[in-house]
């Protein structure tokens, strides 16, 4: 697919993440105003609340951009995300008749402030990651009994905290917790030492199940993809994950893109998941492409300091398929509900420079980084801004996410000398 034109200028430059091509969901307020859905094209944004207000957007009998989020289209299923794009494309395609209706909806990005896209409903984290596993089980096991036993049978997932989850730009502040440092008899409390992100993409779901549903319908229900950032205290993580796995270690935040890539826009880019080395039980069998071809980098920059990109990885690394994670998640007959959010797990490369996260990239500490500016990191450190960014890259176009950033802030003063 080539690039589609749109006589908003600024949307058929190959540097965009936002062409006609993708039209991605986001909310946004300007000023004092209330905030709002909106669709970003280009450096602007479409206000389509405004558009459904005046009249000039129909997609139900009833409202549907009247609240600031985009769970009410999504409620109303796959045929409306079709006809909304479609909408939309008439308003904004080169040489549109109803170019007039829009023009005065439109606002500029660098005036809106952005929100969470939508209303979490509930958040799972996977580990789909066959790299990322392989390189964290050989660190604190051994390369020969890296993946648990399960590892290559299903998608290995946990629930975490839908109230965690916040938009880009979101101050992280280090958590407090228990560690057990290396040599010690008993754990201390304190803020943690080794704070981590992990660069993911995650599913949102758009439309609810009872009961089991198939791989393919899993995909049929995802209405669209962000960036995420399920930040991760690690030393929380080591004493604590023994036997149920991770809880506080991973509740303190988890990041997200303000834009909702629709499904729709990355169709054009659809692929495989990887050989199996071992045969999946068949209701976990792909019935067709299920990955995206979606460049991932993670930038960290310290304190008043340039940015160095310190990894680049693609989706196409996991192992496991969100539609193939959604499908796994309902055999147990767990209803899925319009808003649940499903991280990745950790994207790692099969390369060093594509490791997802700084537990990998400096190998458990052993191993620092050394940035553009000199400075050399194991873990994150208080200032430091982690941002991932993200696009499937196509002929004279891109279909990009925004950026998904956060920096840590210093962890709280000991909350009335709980550390002693």
């Amino acid at each position: 697919m080539s690039l589609q034109k749109s006589w908003v200028e600024s949307a058929n430059s190959a540097t965009t993440d936002f062409p006609l091509n993708n039209l991605p969901c986001g909310v946004f307020s300007v000023g004092d105003g209330d905030a709002r859905c909106g669709v970003a094209i280009g450096d602007m944004i479409l206000d389509v609340a405004a558009l459904e207000a005046e009249g000039l957007l129909r997609l139900a009998d009833h409202p549907v951009f009247d609240v600031p989020f985009w769970n009410e289209l999504m409620e109303l299923g796959p045929d409306a995300w079709a006809d909304f794009r479609s909408q939309l494309a008439g308003f904004l395609t080169e040489g549109a008749p109803k170019r007039y209706l829009a023009e005065d909806h439109l606002v500029p990005q660098a005036d809106a402030v952005m929100h969470l896209p939508f209303l979490v409903a509930e958040y799972t984290d996977f580990y789909a990651g066959r790299n990322h596993a392989y390189n964290v089980g050989s660190m604190f096991r051994d390369p020969a009994n890296a993946l648990p036993p399960n590892w290559l049978h299903l998608p290995i997932g946990y629930n975490g905290r839908a109230s965690s989850v916040v938009v880009s730009g979101t101050d992280i502040r280090r958590p407090w917790g228990q560690l057990k440092p290396h040599g010690a008899d008993v754990p201390q409390f304190a803020p943690s030492r080794r704070f981590d992100f992990e660069l993911e993409v995650g599913a949102v779901v758009g439309t609810a199940s009872e009961g089991m549903v198939s791989v393919a319908a899993a995909d049929a229900m995802i209405f669209g993809y962000v960036l995420l950032n399920d930040w991760s205290a690690r030393d929380i993580q080591a004493w604590e994950y023994q036997p149920l796995g991770p809880f506080q270690a991973k509740a303190t935040a988890t990041t997200i893109s303000p834009w909702i890539v629709m499904r729709a826009a990355l169709e054009p880019f659809r692929k495989p998941t990887p050989p199996r080395e071992v045969l999946l039980l068949p209701y976990l069998t792909e019935p067709g492409p299920l990955l995206y071809d979606i460049a991932l980098e993670v930038g960290l920059a310290p304190a008043g300091q340039p940015e160095t990109v310190i990894s680049r990885s693609n989706m196409t690394a996991l192992y496991y398929a969100p539609a193939q994670q959604l499908c796994h998640h309902t055999t147990s007959g767990c209803p899925m509900t319009v808003g649940d959010l499903l991280g990745s797990g950790t994207i790692s490369g099969a390369e060093k420079d594509s490791r997802g996260s700084l537990l990998e990239l400096s190998w458990g500490g052993k191993e620092p980084i050394t940035l553009g500016t000199g400075e050399s990191r194991s873990f994150i450190e208080d200032g430091d801004t982690v941002t991932l960014r993200g696009a499937a890259i196509g002929a004279g176009y891109r279909i990009g996410f925004g950026e998904c950033s956060g920096t840590l802030i210093a962890a709280h003063a000991d909350p009335i000398g709980a550390g002693r």
